[in-house]
């Protein structure tokens, strides 16, 4: 089977007061890249992964960290990792 790449927005709900500390954790991990922390405590996440399971691994391991209200998943992609290899005309 051929490897895929799986891309995944989520909007992770915190407590805005740790909000920049939940970033921070999130920044941790690889595959992970932030876009926005808002003043509310949303914070819009992009996550690239091998597997769906993997991009749920991360999702579960976000939604433990200290001061996170909840995670959603608001977009999810895949494809062979040789369609983005692939030009476009």
């Amino acid at each position: 089977m051929e490897p895929e790449l799986h891309i995944a927005g989520i909007v992770v709900f915190s407590n805005p007061a740790n909000a920049e500390n939940v970033a921070a954790s999130i920044r941790a991990i690889p595959a992970a890249t932030i876009f926005v922390v808002a003043p509310d405590g949303k914070i819009v996440v992009t996550l690239e992964a091998e597997s769906t399971k993997r991009t749920l691994d991360y999702m579960d391991a976000i939604r433990v960290l200290p001061g996170v209200i909840d995670v959603a998943m608001v977009y999810q992609h895949a494809e062979p990792v040789s369609a983005f290899e692939e030009e476009i005309e």
